[in-house]
């Protein structure tokens, strides 16, 4: 299939991961399956061709379990949400049967899997940590700002360190007993706070966007650039316009594109967030992001009837969360700054999900 040119080998890596533990000693909650959907005159197609991708308006890639999602990306040609859901159904419905066979493989040849032994905190060490922290690590957690939050909760942490260590001794309170019970009590209180009250960290409610800041214009040698501001959050990004002989060409063995008109580079330096450190070439975050933010805009930019290459580049300057977002709304300011017809701008955001499960470990109550 792969040698033909009409397939990407990424969907079958997920499936080739996912069958490798089934089959291993290794104990996991696999196994998964994963599939890329797209729509062509309207119907959906697993797996599509290139072939078939040149006339699609979606390109999702989708994992998931027997019963739930685990992960989806990709990108689509403004499609409504009633058919993104109808995707995602389609999807789950695909994987079914990738799903049966690997575990039909790991019980005629799979290993037994091995047996591990958890590091878990004492109960009395944790009871006894939750009695000491009380309502004071709520407190630290609803601080408003992200350094003062860190220096309350870091604080708290402190004292009722060396309190567990005076009471238990140093041998059972250990660097690693500490830090899971803290992480645990933390992660007990900021659930407590979304699923009870509505409050998430600094007390902002489930729906509140923090503060919002942008210009434009900002870098008048650029042929287009942008501030955009998220609360802590900031972006400076830059649109530059080259020749159709500036495009990115690269070699494509399996059949898709061998070139793009429309470029996206995200960089996050150290200092963003308070730390030093060697600034070397892009890493997985860079490229990730820098390809996340890149699907988001490329669909809203008629490449094939606009004669130039572009070029976004994102600094992030400082960060709070989601600064693959800022990318996206800085970049669509700094794209209609340089004068780009844009379709449309366009806007991101992150959402978070916090569940909880009942008996049959169907979700009983969720919150956005």
């Amino acid at each position: 299939v792969e040698a033909r040119g009409e397939n990407d080998p990424d969907i079958l890596s997920i499936i080739g991961a996912s069958t490798s533990l089934m089959v291993s000693d290794i104990p996991w909650e696999g196994p998964l399956g994963a599939v890329r959907v797209g729509r062509v005159k309207g119907q959906f197609v697993a797996n599509p061709t290139h072939s078939q991708m040149l006339e699609s308006d979606l390109d999702l890639v989708y994992v998931g379990n027997q019963a739930d999602m685990v992960m989806y990306e990709g990108s689509a040609k403004e499609i409504v949400e009633a058919d993104f859901n109808a995707a995602l159904q389609f999807a789950h419905e695909s994987i079914q049967p990738l799903i049966q066979m690997q575990k039909g493989l790991a019980a005629r040849a799979g290993k037994k899997k091995r047996e591990i032994t958890l590091n878990v905190v004492p109960d009395e060490i944790l009871k006894e940590a939750k009695a000491l922290a009380g309502d004071r690590i709520v407190s630290a957690l609803l601080t408003p700002g992200k350094l003062a939050r860190e220096t309350a909760v870091a604080a708290v942490t402190d004292e009722i360190g060396k309190k567990l260590v005076e009471k238990f001794g140093g041998e059972k309170v250990t660097e690693f007993v500490l830090k899971d019970a803290f992480y645990y009590i933390q992660k007990e209180s900021v659930r407590a706070l979304i699923m009870k009250q509505g409050k998430r960290l600094d007390a902002r409610g489930l729906d509140d966007v923090r503060p919002i800041l942008s210009e434009v214009g900002i870098l008048p040698r650029a042929h287009g650039s942008a501030l955009f501001s998220r609360g802590e959050t900031q972006a400076v990004t830059l649109a530059t316009l080259g020749t159709g002989e500036d495009a990115q060409e690269f070699d494509s063995y399996t059949g898709g594109e061998t070139e793009k008109k429309f470029i996206l580079h995200y960089n996050f330096p150290n200092f963003s967030v308070g730390e030093t450190g060697r600034i070397s070439g892009p890493g997985r975050r860079e490229i990730g992001h820098g390809a996340l933010a890149a699907r988001s805009l490329e669909p809203m930019i008629p490449l094939d009837t606009y004669p130039y290459s572009i070029r976004v580049t994102s600094e992030i300057m400082e960060s709070n969360g989601s600064t693959s977002m800022a990318t996206v709304c800085g970049g669509s300011l700094a794209l209609m700054d340089a004068g780009i017809p844009m379709i449309r701008p366009v806007g991101g955001i992150s959402i978070g999900l916090c569940t909880e499960y009942d008996d049959q470990h169907k979700i009983s109550q969720y919150k956005l």
